[in-house]
């Protein structure tokens, strides 16, 4: 029987509620890693990056995980480390 090979690329990208300005460049890039660290646990970290506002995610997908759980995890655990971070002023939420 020959072998199955699957290849799921993913680019997903999410905004801070609101649209708000809050991702500055004292921890942006600890942000970008601190994502690449959950998706790594889970999928393949192919680039994170992203501005002030948003994040842009690109990720290999195994093809038993869906994109909406991993996603959920990604912005839970990740605005979760930013308000336990106190990076922002009040509740950061995605």
């Amino acid at each position: 029987m020959a072998n199955t090979y699957t290849q799921i690329s993913i680019q997903a990208v999410f905004t801070v509620k609101g649209r708000e300005n809050f991702i500055v460049n004292t921890w942006r890039d600890s942000l970008h890693q601190y994502i690449a660290g959950i998706v790594r646990s889970e999928a393949t970290t192919l680039a994170v990056g992203g501005w002030k506002d948003h994040v842009h995610i690109f990720f290999g997908l195994p093809p038993t995980l869906s994109i909406s759980d991993l996603l959920q995890k990604v912005k839970a655990n990740s605005s979760r480390w930013i308000n336990e971070q106190k990076l922002v002023k009040g509740k950061f939420q995605w």
